[in-house]
C-alpha cells in the first residue's frame, strides 16, 4: 500500500474517531445537563470527513434524531463527500496526473 493512500486511510479513521467520540461525548453531556458539543464542531467534523459514522452513531444512541438539520444535513454531506472523492479519482488518479 501506498504511503499516500495510507496517510488517507488513517486520515478518514481518525476523523471518523473524533466525530463518534464527540457525538457520544455530547449525549453523554445532555444527560446530565453538562456542557454541551456546540453543533458546528459536530458539523465540522462530519464536513472533514466523519459524516457516515456521525450519522451512524447519532442513530445507534438515538441522539439528535429528532434534529432535521442533523438526520438530513449529515447524510446530504456525506453523498457529497462521496461524489467530491469519485470526481478527484477520476479525474487525477485514473487520468495518471496523480499516483497513489
Amino acid at each position: 500500500m501506498s504511503p499516500k493512500l495510507l496517510f488517507i486511510i488513517i486520515y478518514f479513521a481518525c476523523v471518523s474517531l473524533i466525530s463518534v467520540l464527540l457525538t457520544v461525548i455530547d449525549k453523554h453531556n445532555a444527560k446530565r445537563n453538562r456542557r454541551r458539543v456546540s453543533e458546528k464542531a459536530l458539523f465540522l467534523s462530519a464536513i472533514f470527513g466523519g459524516s457516515l459514522f456521525e450519522y451512524l452513531t447519532m442513530k445507534t444512541i438515538r441522539h439528535k434524531t429528532l434534529h432535521k438539520r442533523f438526520m438530513i444535513g449529515l447524510p446530504i454531506i456525506f453523498v457529497l463527500q462521496v461524489l467530491l472523492i469519485a470526481f478527484l479519482y477520476f479525474r487525477f488518479v485514473k487520468t495518471g496526473i496523480v499516483t497513489l
